[in-house]
């Protein structure tokens, strides 16, 4: 499946550079490996495979060559990081994707999260400041805002997280633009609002929404709605993601940290978001089941996207319904094998 051509909108600014993509293996990872591959660049794709599966990047090894190699291993690893940073004659940018997801699961376990997401994103800054890197990219979240009533969401705004989680990703923050700051190395914070699209993971406890529901559906099951429906994400297909990420890499003026919302300024009830998959799969008859709200969950998300047209010149490319459609096709070939089994 392909969206977007992307030698179309990045032309050869990543042809024969080196990156590193951490947490390169998952959903957002492995979409944005795909892209610097057909960009030409050369990827150190490195996972602990935790969330992440080879089979999401199996379907382009093979057109990647000796341009990308996998390498297993965490980001808890300093001196692995610092090898692979300064291999091959040194890495130009490293996009920062490694992460633990999931508020609930965070929520349960707070320690594990604070280890990954905020002493990993520790040692992705000092291995690429060791090794002179251009600039780091790194995975933000839009959880940083909280529940906050004041829409859309402005990256001025306050922080007020709500889960571990939530706190994790606004302390890495901290981290990125103080390393800016104090050592001269270039960063860039993506706030992403609820991304979505294929290989994202619908086998866990913890499935985002729209991976969650397709698995249902898919089994004939009821989707489970947590709450009464109403509240409102800004779903965002994975190319929109991706696509900041490759602007922020290639941007020829300091970043230094700054923090830039990647959504499509659009909101959608969770409730409009069950009735139209519900459609798209035939089965209108699977109405939700509704369960009490979760611990941490916000009621409302929907991006300002001004900050990041102003300093990256991003806008969306791929509509939430043009990209919702392609993603069901994806669970719907992925995952009927495995009910039916």
């Amino acid at each position: 499946m392909l969206l977007t051509d992307w030698q179309q909108l990045h032309a050869d600014h990543f042809a024969g550079q080196r990156a590193l993509v951490t947490g390169g293996a998952g959903f957002i990872g492995s979409h944005l490996t795909e892209a610097l591959i057909d960009l030409g660049a050369e990827v150190v794709l490195l996972d602990d495979l935790s969330g992440g599966d080879v089979a999401n990047f199996e379907g382009f090894r093979q057109r990647a060559g000796d341009r990308l190699r996998f390498v297993e291993g965490s980001i808890l690893d300093e001196t692995l990081l610092k090898e692979l940073t300064a291999s091959g004659g040194g890495v130009r940018w490293v996009f920062h994707q490694a992460a633990l997801g999931s508020v609930p699961r965070s929520v349960d376990q707070p320690a594990r999260y604070h280890a990954a997401n905020a002493t990993g994103t520790l040692n992705v800054l000092e291995a690429a400041r060791a090794a002179d890197v251009e600039r780091v990219v790194f995975a933000a979240s839009s959880s940083a805002y909280g529940d906050s009533e004041v829409l859309p969401k402005v990256e001025t705004m306050p922080v007020l997280p709500r889960s571990p989680y939530a706190a994790n990703k606004v302390y890495a923050e901290g981290l990125c633009r103080a390393w800016a700051c104090s050592y001269g190395l270039d960063t860039a914070c993506l706030r992403y609002f609820n991304i979505f699209g294929p290989r994202q993971n619908a086998n866990s406890a913890y499935a985002a929404v729209i991976a969650a529901f397709a698995k249902a559906l898919i089994a004939g099951e009821r989707p489970v709605i947590f709450g009464d429906g109403e509240q409102s994400r800004d779903f965002t297909f994975v190319d929109n993601a991706v696509h900041a990420n490759l602007l922020a890499a290639r941007s020829d003026r300091p970043i230094e940290g700054a923090v830039m919302n990647v959504a499509c300024g659009e909101r959608v009830t969770v409730n409009q978001l069950a009735q139209t998959m519900a459609a798209l799969f035939g089965r209108p008859d699977l109405t939700p089941e509704h369960r009490d709200e979760r611990a941490g969950d916000v009621r409302h998300s929907l991006a300002d996207l001004g900050a990041i047209r102003r300093t990256l010149g991003y806008e969306p490319l791929v509509a939430f319904e043009r990209g919702l459609e392609p993603t069901c096709g994806w669970y719907q070939r992925v995952l009927s094998s495995s009910v039916s089994s």
